[in-house]
């Protein structure tokens, strides 16, 4: 299945399957509790035309784990510009949920607050169940979805936090945590460790590399942290590859800017789109004096 949040007509929200160029509603109230019924929810008898609905995220989840430093390469390119802080294996924080958007949302450019936007693209997955205190063999019974996340960072912020060795406000500024389109639910994904990923900024590729370069298996993640209590419906995200601007060879000129367009794709997945727009555009007023971090 690939499970959408959306919007229909009448502005009431909904929870569906799409199949082909439809949205088959489901019923239950919000994506969380059709987890936390195990998938298990029965169709409503009705039906929907993609293009006439709005699709937001997939999910509000409790809790959003955030895998750091998985992808090697993502550290090793780190390395190669001398970054302030090394990345490390089996980094965590949570992200701020309340900076989640849906496919199409704009991430909102706050000028006053940095001028080192980046991108970060990455698997998550969707848990289906809650449990705490696990091991890798029976991790693979809480997995109950795929879905494409692009961790949206402030560069500038992020060297000032990681100065102190540790980082979130960075990655947790209102709208800085495009999720969606949609849950491709497991059985759909034979082996989550070989899919291809790319990450294009007007169409131009940035990110381009595989899940197989993972570290350690996504069981293994959802294993490690299993002692901070799992809910139905928590995501955990596996980590960026490499290909970041802040990385290049010329960060000034792949930082996001007011009118890019990224797309985030993932194999078997799809493709998760967010335009970047002013904060002028977004609130209709000039964007606060500039903080310096």
């Amino acid at each position: 299945m690939r499970l959408v949040t959306f919007i229909d007509s009448d502005g009431e929200r909904r929870v569906g399957d799409v199949r082909g160029d439809q949205v088959v509603e489901l019923g239950a109230p919000d994506m969380r509790s059709l987890f936390a019924s195990g998938l298990e929810a029965t169709e409503t008898g009705r039906s929907f035309a993609l293009e006439d609905v709005v699709l937001k995220a997939p999910i509000d989840p409790r809790k959003f784990f955030h895998t750091a430093g998985n992808f090697r390469e993502h550290a090793e390119e780190g390395e190669r510009v001398n970054w302030v802080h090394p990345i490390r294996p089996w980094i965590v924080f949570f992200q701020n949920v309340d900076a989640i958007i849906g496919p199409d949302e704009p991430v909102i450019y706050p000028e006053y607050l940095t001028e080192e936007l980046d991108y970060e693209l990455e698997l998550a997955v969707v848990l289906k169940k809650g449990g705490k205190h696990f091991g890798p063999e029976e991790a693979v019974d809480y997995i109950g979805g795929f879905v494409i996340f692009n961790d949206i960072t402030a560069r500038d912020i992020q060297r000032r936090e990681m100065e102190s060795g540790v980082f979130c406000y960075s990655k947790s500024i209102d709208t800085f945590s495009p999720l969606g389109p949609w849950i491709v639910t497991a059985d759909e994904i034979a082996d989550p460790h070989d899919l291809a990923m790319e990450l294009r900024v007007n169409g131009e590729s940035r990110q381009v590399s595989h899940s197989s370069k993972m570290s350690v298996t996504i069981p293994e993640i959802i294993a490690h942290y299993s002692g901070m209590g799992y809910n139905p419906g928590d995501v955990v995200s596996t980590g960026t590859i490499s290909g970041v601007a802040a990385f290049s060879d010329d960060p000034a000129a792949w930082y996001l800017k007011p009118g890019d367009v990224m797309e985030c794709e993932i194999e078997g997945i799809g493709v998760l789109r967010n335009p970047v727009v002013s904060w002028e555009e977004a609130y209709g007023e000039p964007a606060p004096p500039r903080i310096r971090w």
